[in-house]
Parts: structure tokens; sequence; C-alpha cells
């Protein structure tokens, strides 16, 4: 019982060895194998062992691969592959003048329903309501600011179009 054991601790390794120092399939395929022959190895041995060894691959071999995807970006290769890219906390990506228009009132140029376009001091600003339809001409007040996005409400009806 001892080798079937051992073929599948070499067979998640393998796994692993794959996922940190890609080998073109060529890790993959000894670790099928060496997964495939120590369950087969386990059957022989008795069915109750093999269906331990079965189920004991389904949960492992999963765990592992997610496993080395995590720690991926922290090894040798993956440092070279793996981007550090912007985070969820960075601000670099948004228009931090946006956060001037709060409480500022305008005049919306098209109608929100619920996005539209706002004219600030002559400056043109996409905007979005809480869900209401607003129609253009209409007085707004922006209300809230987060990151690129300006919410504004209605504050008049515009002014009725002669027909």
């Amino acid at each position: 019982m001892i080798f079937p054991m051992l073929l599948l601790g070499l067979g998640l390794v393998l796994i692993l060895a794959e996922i940190l120092f890609p080998s073109f399939g060529i890790l993959s395929v000894l670790a099928t194998v060496a997964v495939v022959v120590s369950v087969a190895l386990a059957f022989q041995e008795s069915t109750s062992a093999g269906l331990v060894f079965l189920v004991a691959t389904a949960i492992l071999v999963p765990l592992v691969i997610v496993g080395g995807f995590r720690i991926f970006p922290k090894s040798p290769v993956g440092k070279h592959m793996v981007l550090d890219g912007l985070s969820f906390d960075s601000q670099a990506g948004v228009d931090q003048t946006l956060t001037e228009l709060l409480g500022q009132r305008g005049t919306l140029d098209a109608d929100c329903r619920p996005a539209g376009i706002a004219r600030f001091d002559g400056r043109r600003i996409d905007v979005v309501t809480r869900g209401e339809w607003v129609t253009a001409g209409t007085q707004i007040e922006v209300i809230e600011v987060q990151g690129n996005r300006v919410i504004i409400r209605g504050l008049a009806d515009p002014p009725a179009q002669a027909t």
C-alpha cells in the first residue's frame, strides 16, 4: 500500500511542478500516469482501498491545482509572467476633478434613463440617476460621486417646449 501512496504523492507534486514551471505538458503527462497507476494499484490491493484512492484523487487534484494557481504569481516564472496591475484601491483610473462636482448644480443636456449627459459650468459630464428618468433641460444637482460615476437628481421639470 506504500507504493500507491508514493505514486499519488508524486503525481500531486508533478501537477504542482507543471503549474509553477510550465513544461508544455510533459510533467502533466507524467502526473497523470502516476495518479492513474496509483489508483489502479490501490484497486489491486482491494476494492475499498481503490475507492479511497479514487475519492482522495478527486479531492486532492483540484486542491493542488487551485493552490498552484494561487502561488504561481509568487514563483520565479510567475513573477515574469503576471503583471501587478492596478488594485481596486488604486486611484489611477479615477478623474479626481469629479469629486469637486459634489453638490454643484447644472443642466441636463440629454435624457437620463438612467444615464445621460449634463453640463456644469460649460463642462460636459456623463451622469447617472438613482434609477429615475430625468428629461433633458432639467436642472440637476450632484448628490454623490463614486470613482468616475457622477450620480445626480433632478431639481425641477424642464421648461415646456412650444410646439
